[in-house]
């Protein structure tokens, strides 16, 4: 059974666990607090997961997601992220994550940032860009008329073709947005970010239901982003 491991378990991390274990996927689950801090969430998904270190989680995972704040990114275990495909989910925030000197002049995208950090893995960006709320809502089957895209982006295309493997398996269609240079197009306030995978396309993504977004109209937002 292929595994997923979460270097964070917070509102995207939790989710991407649960549609995981929806798909028989098996999960390690990890957090900076320790693997007793989780324990209601793996109850609540059953035998499919258990708790660990990030560590841990590293090596235990076919695919690793990186869910953590941006300023923590260094925090993250390189050794056993060694050759694997690391998903990065982070969006920069500078009143949460401080100010990124590097990221503030755009001489790197936060994923570039991880992908230095981790040099010997590769980091693919993808789930960034839609509510928690709205990722749970809106898996669907391959061939589906209403399945979601979600953009990715990455330097090394099998790491990209094993993400879209997971998006796939976890209910989406992919957009490839190119390296992690042009990244930046699914980050906050851009036209991808959140908007499109609400029922009203505005700013109150939040409170909106869900809606289901098209590859094309994915694209589209992708290209119209300035930044």
């Amino acid at each position: 059974m292929a595994t997923l491991g979460l270097i964070g378990s917070g509102h995207i991390g939790g989710t991407l666990a649960r549609l995981a274990v929806d798909t028989g996927l098996d999960v390690v689950l990890s957090n900076s607090r320790g693997p007793q801090t989780l324990s209601d969430l793996v109850d609540e998904l059953g035998p499919h997961a258990r708790a660990a270190t990030p560590a841990q989680a590293a090596a235990a995972g076919d695919w690793v997601v990186v869910t953590i704040p941006v300023g923590a990114v260094g925090t993250v275990p390189r050794e056993p992220l060694a050759g694997k495909t690391v998903i990065d989910t982070g969006n920069y925030y500078p009143p949460r994550d401080g100010i990124i000197a590097e990221l503030e002049a755009q001489e790197l995208t936060d994923s570039e940032l991880l992908q230095r950090h981790l040099a010997e893995a590769h980091v693919v960006k993808a789930f960034n860009n839609i509510n928690h709320q709205h990722l749970r809502a809106l898996p669907r089957p391959v061939g589906a008329a209403d399945r979601t895209a979600l953009p990715i982006a990455g330097n090394d295309p099998g790491a990209k073709k094993q993400a879209a493997e997971l998006l796939s398996l976890l209910g989406y269609d992919v957009v490839d947005m190119g390296p992690l240079t042009e990244s930046w197009r699914s980050q906050l306030g851009t036209p991808v970010f959140c908007a499109p995978y609400a029922v009203s396309k505005d700013d109150q993504y939040r409170t909106q239901p869900a809606a289901p977004a098209s590859a094309a109209e994915v694209s589209a937002a992708l290209a119209s982003a300035q930044r």
